[in-house]
């Protein structure tokens, strides 16, 4: 294949994952919104809210190592179509087990775990992949492509959630995941996940034994500092960031008694965040200093922690609530992606091909391991700790954790343009 056809397959690529995602994800976000909503409603319980949240991590950041390990020494698209296989037969069999018995939480658990296990491997193996099916000059757009189409499925999602929850039954939410989750496989499997796969550095990759293998991938990220830096930071940012995640639709829904579809509206504000910003870095050149950006993008973040314990502390009317709220989600769904954007890019271009499936499973691994312990911990202080006081606390640990983390050295590691430009005294200013 010469270079033109590569740059067209390359063009398909970039928007076939964009539909296929957009669509994956629609469902997803749909499933997801009937499932919580479903869950408050029948126990009221912020902990088997958390419960269902623990369970969806905890398999990925056990399998997450292992299908990083297995994407560097099996053929990636088959792992994908693989995974994506899992997670329809999974939903499918909840969906005949709800027909027949009825829905319960045990059943909703178990298809939770099955659902993670299949994601994952198809996630992990997705994920280390998109070098390998776009153009380097293209990356920065694939990644926003990337983002663009959870968002679009984002707004969508929630807000059709949260007008069918309540007036059909939970088995249409399972079948609309289910028909999303089949076309998106059927994409996926047009798509050559080799197209720019560039030749294994090292060559005896294969023959290590698998142990070898996976000691291999954990040796490398200790001898990249930036990486270990980035792995660090995922950890304590997901642990913390969890107070949004588990307290989000429990403040909204039990303590602010807003109606579920407005909760959608919301969700929906993050989406539309996500796709105003997403649209803005497909459009523009790439990130001269990606780290800086994280850096800046995080600790935004973190004041917006800060910030949504203000209806908690001084009462607005509802509709306050929805409007302040709508606010606070578009900007988590902005400054997601100007973090998550150049760190991807970041990622992409700076780790070898041999080693970048066990990397990816390794940063999976790291930002999921610390969301169950935060899910189960911040499930437990919603109930006895009023929320404002978690947040605001959470808000502040995070700063001074960006602020030490992704501490100027490692920025001047990362960019040495940055400290050559610390350097250089200013030029004098002429008439």
């Amino acid at each position: 294949m010469n270079e033109q056809q590569k740059f067209k397959k390359a063009t398909y690529h970039l928007y076939t994952f964009l539909i296929s995602k957009m669509i994956g994800a629609l469902g997803s976000h749909v499933y997801s919104f009937g499932i919580s909503m479903y869950i408050l409603s029948m126990t009221g319980s912020s902990l088997s809210f958390a419960t269902n949240i623990i369970l969806s991590y905890l398999p990925r950041t056990i399998m997450s190592p292992i299908a990083g390990l297995l994407g560097d020494r099996l053929p990636r698209k088959w792992l994908v179509l693989s995974g994506q296989a899992g997670v329809i037969l999974t939903v499918s069999g909840l969906l005949v087990y709800t027909h027949e018995f009825g829905l319960s939480l045990i059943a909703i658990y178990t298809a939770t775990v099955f659902n993670s296990i299949f994601s994952t491997f198809s996630g992990v193996a997705f994920s280390a992949s998109i070098a390998n099916l776009v153009d380097g000059d293209r990356l920065q757009k694939a990644m926003s492509f990337n983002q663009l189409s959870y968002s679009i499925s984002g707004i969508g999602g929630p807000i059709f959630g949260g007008m069918l929850f309540g007036f059909v039954s939970m088995e249409m939410f399972l079948i609309i995941f289910i028909c999303a989750a089949v076309i998106t496989l059927m994409l996926e499997s047009t798509m050559n996940f080799v197209l720019y796969k560039k030749e294994a550095v090292n060559g005896n990759a294969e023959k290590e034994s698998m142990f070898e293998s996976f000691k291999a991938g954990f040796r490398y990220v200790n001898s990249k500092p930036i990486i270990k830096a980035i792995l660090w930071t995922a950890l304590w940012l997901n642990l913390f960031f969890t107070a949004i995640n588990v307290g989000g639709d429990y403040i909204l829904l039990t303590i602010l008694k807003l109606d579920p579809k407005y909760i959608g509206f919301t969700e929906a504000g993050g989406a539309i965040g996500v796709l105003i910003t997403s649209v803005y870095f497909a459009s523009r050149a790439t990130v001269k200093f990606p780290l800086l950006t994280v850096k800046r993008a995080v600790f935004a973040s973190s004041v917006v922690v800060i910030l949504s314990a203000l209806p908690l502390i001084i009462t607005f009317s509802a509709m306050m609530n929805f409007v302040y709220y709508l606010i606070i989600m578009f900007l988590f769904g902005g400054l997601g992606v100007i973090t998550n954007t150049p760190l991807g890019v970041l990622m992409q271009t700076s780790i070898e091909e041999e080693y970048r499936g066990r990397v990816f499973g390794i940063i999976e691994m790291m930002a999921m391991s610390a969301m169950p312990v935060g899910t189960l911990v911040f499930g437990i202080l919603y109930e006895f700790i009023p929320a404002q006081y978690i947040l605001i606390v959470s808000g502040l640990i995070l700063i001074g954790i960006v602020q030490l983390l992704l501490r100027q050295s490692i920025l001047e590691m990362a960019h040495p343009e940055l400290k050559k430009a610390k350097l250089e005294p200013a030029e004098p200013v002429t008439e």
